[in-house]
């Protein structure tokens, strides 16, 4: 019988969706899920909205809430964290490359990693070197993977991963999507999980 599959829309700038990365793995097998995690970008989706920036910045009082929100959340589900001195940073670089690596099973880890890059160690994840330490990290051609990140392909893949997030309703991250149903934020990942663990 094929696992059930849960889709895990994420960005690399989100807060939330690194808690969720960090979390989602051991969630999902519990219940007998498998997931299917889907890279994209937040930018296009926050321009059409007219921002030109993360709400978080353009609205200190709700910013200054995350913020606090982030750091109990981790404590609870014992996520490391610490807050980047740059927030958001550049993700285009990172989610390329995980989209380059989305056929592998080094997506994950990746992804995993890159999160702690950014909201645990402080570093640009929109560096080549920083990312091309990642990829050797998880024991792929870091060089090899970053060409392929840079190919047409990819840069019309994750143009039409940004089209199709606004097709379905997508406007911030994480979203988990069981079937048509969408699921957004780290708090509905376990209701996320058991809808798709019940077929729902």
């Amino acid at each position: 019988m094929t696992k059930p599959i849960l889709e895990f829309w994420f960005e690399f700038a989100s807060t939330y969706s690194h808690i969720a990365a960090q979390r989602i793995e051991a969630t999902a097998k519990s219940r007998g899920v498998d997931v299917a995690w889907k890279p994209f970008l937040l930018g296009p989706l926050f321009v059409r909205q007219g921002w030109n920036d993360s709400p978080f910045n353009i609205y200190p009082a709700k910013g200054a809430y995350m913020w606090k929100d982030l750091e109990r959340e981790c404590a609870k589900h014992e996520v490391p964290f610490r807050k980047p001195s740059q927030f958001p940073r550049q993700t285009l670089l990172p989610a390329r490359v995980a989209l380059a690596l989305e056929s592998t099973p080094q997506l994950a880890d990746f992804a995993r990693r890159v999160f702690v890059a950014n909201f645990v160690a402080d570093a640009d994840i929109a560096n080549r070197e920083v990312i091309h330490a990642l990829l050797e990290g998880i024991g792929v051609d870091g060089a090899a993977v970053l060409t392929l990140a840079s190919s047409t392909e990819i840069k019309e893949r994750l143009h039409r991963r940004s089209e199709e997030a606004m097709s379905r309703g997508i406007f911030g991250a994480p979203v988990f999507f069981v079937g048509d149903e969408m699921y957004w934020g780290n708090d509905r990942l376990d209701d996320a999980v058991a809808a798709c663990a019940k077929g729902r």
